[in-house]
């Protein structure tokens, strides 16, 4: 991936975080949020985005594993 695209999917992570926010899904992005990089850093190089992205994603998982482990599917 060009580093445009990496920075545009990393984007479209970000929307979906404040979705998950604007829902009060009790998300919390500690990881995420202490790499201090968020889309609007363009000057931030393209493995600092992909390392993002995957933070991301990787938390994101780890919810939905929690939710399904309770019992909690919508």
């Amino acid at each position: 991936m060009k580093k445009e695209e990496v920075v545009h999917l990393h984007k479209l992570l970000v929307r979906v975080k404040k979705c998950f926010e604007a829902n009060s899904l009790n998300c919390e992005f500690e990881k995420y949020n202490e790499l201090d990089n968020t889309p609007l850093n363009v000057q931030r190089s393209k493995e600092e985005h992909k390392r993002a992205i995957f933070v991301f994603a990787s938390e994101m998982a780890s919810m939905a594993a929690k939710k399904l482990s309770c019992g909690v599917v919508d």
